[in-house]
């Protein structure tokens, strides 16, 4: 018998008829759905230390379980002391069951060990159906060692779906357990 990750069997089992008939689509294949998650860290601080860019990608692989890459500059800013090539930041693109995995660790482990957690701010949207979020201390993954760790430093999660607006990744989000807070301070939860 093959696993299937719970947020995935959630999805086929309960969201895709949830969302057929919320929004009254004529196929299943007009829902959407959750296609990747990326993570990524900006690595400006590793200009003057060599050292962090390793313990950065250490981090982000040991966070999403799939080795992470490096990004590099592609021009010059002397502004920032920037040469072309050097390296800017570190990120890891999860997909499928690895996707669904990760997903589940976010929501059930991480986000609870959030200090003051009062709900996902819902203006992080794009406007056509992405949503990102910045985390500001990564050590809430449990996979991080906080011994270890010289400096606590944040990264950016981003859901990329295959909705066509907010509305519809909104949904798909608050149905996956995502929990946004309103404007007055109050939490949504799924339905």
């Amino acid at each position: 018998m093959n696993y299937i990750p719970r947020y995935k069997k959630f999805y086929k089992e309960k969201i895709i008829p949830f969302m057929m008939e919320k929004f009254s689509y004529n196929s299943i294949m007009e829902v959407p759905k959750l296609i990747k998650i990326v993570l990524s860290k900006g690595l400006s601080f590793a200009l003057s230390d060599k050292k962090a860019i390793n313990s950065s990608l250490k981090e982000i692989t040991y966070i999403s379980g799939q080795k992470s890459v490096l990004c590099y500059s592609k021009r010059d800013e002397a502004g920032f002391k920037l040469r072309k090539g050097m390296p800017i930041a570190c990120k890891v693109t999860l997909r499928r069951d690895i996707m669904y995995e990760f997903l589940d660790r976010f929501l059930t482990i991480a986000l609870p060990r959030t200090r003051d957690f009062r709900g996902l701010n819902i203006n992080g949207f794009d406007g056509k159906g992405n949503y990102n979020v910045g985390i500001i201390e990564n050590i809430i993954f449990p996979k991080i060692d906080i011994d270890k760790v010289k400096k606590i430093t944040g990264m950016n999660v981003a859901f990329v779906t295959s909705s066509k607006n907010d509305e519809e990744a909104k949904f798909l989000l608050i149905e996956f357990g995502i929990p946004f807070k309103k404007k007055n301070g109050k939490r949504i939860f799924k339905s």
